[in-house]
């Protein structure tokens, strides 16, 4: 994750199917942005990269009532099957219902709506763009996206996409 109060300079996150997070302030002091995977938004003992983030943030002065969230494209929830250590990473409370049963021992994620629980757990309510539709999955919209599953057998192990945030 990066943070800035320096205009002009960007902050940037490279994905493949991971969930690019952007944050600003609505009084244009700061801006964030956060490279969201399940190991990322797990974390350890509960503290993963969003709350790292925010826990900076609020540091130097954030408020979650002054602050807006954009959800990028990512990995939907059709296509991100995952082990039962994933589903265990993030236990059965308010994240347990976005997994979905796969076949076999795996299931189905829902890694917009992981960082939603946990944005919503730190009062970051205001958050926009991937609601977990299809339209937003980079595995689905290989006109629009570039998926690391879907393209790296094809492509090559190469090809990320940039999520950028700056002040002016």
């Amino acid at each position: 994750s990066d943070l800035t109060f320096a205009p002009g300079l960007a902050c940037t996150v490279m994905v493949a199917d991971c969930l690019p997070v952007l944050l600003w302030d609505t009084q244009g002091r700061w801006v964030a942005a956060a490279h969201a995977g399940w190991r990322g938004l797990a974390g350890e003992g509960g503290v993963g990269v969003l709350e790292s983030l925010w826990s900076a943030l609020q540091a130097r002065g954030a408020s979650a009532r002054q602050t807006r969230v954009w959800l990028g494209p990512c990995i939907g929830p059709q296509a991100f099957e995952v082990g039962p250590e994933v589903r265990e990473a993030f236990g059965s409370g308010a994240q347990g219902p976005l997994f979905r049963s796969g076949q076999g021992d795996r299931w189905l994620a829902d890694l917009a709506g992981l960082a939603r629980v946990r944005l919503h757990a730190l009062d970051l309510t205001h958050v926009k763009g991937n609601d977990g539709s299809q339209a937003w999955c980079t595995v689905s919209q290989s006109a629009l996206f570039f998926s690391h599953r879907r393209d790296a057998v094809r492509l090559g192990s190469t090809g990320r996409m940039a999520a950028n945030i700056w002040l002016r």
